[in-house]
């Protein structure tokens, strides 16, 4: 009798401990849903500002907060926080309309706020000295390159223009409390 008594209480145990492990495992399933729809709506958050740019593309020169774009780098800003903890005062605010610019709310829940930063120094137009650039041919000017495959010599192009390197980032806040970051780098 004390045997099944024993027997009993550990199978008892044994059905907690595997309810307590599939419950676990459902809550950690669940974060790791909402951390890749997330991640989702980040890249959406991406194109959005992509769209941006595309859209404004003669204003690049200069800083426009209110939708979040600033023409400089601004490399001592923090963005998400984690760079210098116990000190806020390099945090960039995600919530204040006039530093980033806030989508509306997709089908989840998910808030995404993006902020585009040109890769330079000082505002102004794109400059190979104070600016992250790359060179490329101008449209029209492709004969170099097909030179190049053609004859095997290095290609010249006529036209050359400098584009420079934006960084775009995306802050995404989920219904559960949770946040992502997405980054990218782009050049035009």
């Amino acid at each position: 009798m004390i045997i099944t008594l024993i027997a009993l209480v550990a199978m008892t145990l044994a059905s907690i401990a595997l309810v307590r492990s599939v419950d676990t495992s459902t809550v950690i399933a669940g974060n790791l849903a909402f951390k890749q729809s997330a991640t989702t709506s980040g890249d959406a958050g991406i194109e959005a500002a992509i769209a941006w740019m595309n859209a404004n593309s003669g204003i690049l020169e200069q800083d426009s907060p209110t939708n979040g774009y600033y023409a400089t780098s601004q490399d001592n800003l923090d963005l998400t926080g984690n760079k210098t903890p116990d000190d806020t005062s390099d945090n960039l605010d995600w919530t204040s309309a006039s530093a980033v610019k806030t989508l509306v709310k997709d089908a989840v829940g998910n808030e995404v706020a993006f902020v585009i930063h040109r890769m330079c120094n000082d505002v102004g137009p794109l400059n190979g000295a104070t600016c992250a650039t790359e060179q490329s041919a101008q449209a029209g000017s492709s004969q170099g390159s097909a030179r190049q495959m053609q004859t095997y010599q290095p290609g010249s192009w006529g036209s050359v223009a400098n584009r420079g390197y934006y960084r775009i980032t995306a802050r995404i806040a989920g219904p559960r409390n949770n946040t992502s970051y997405v980054q990218a780098i782009i050049s035009r």
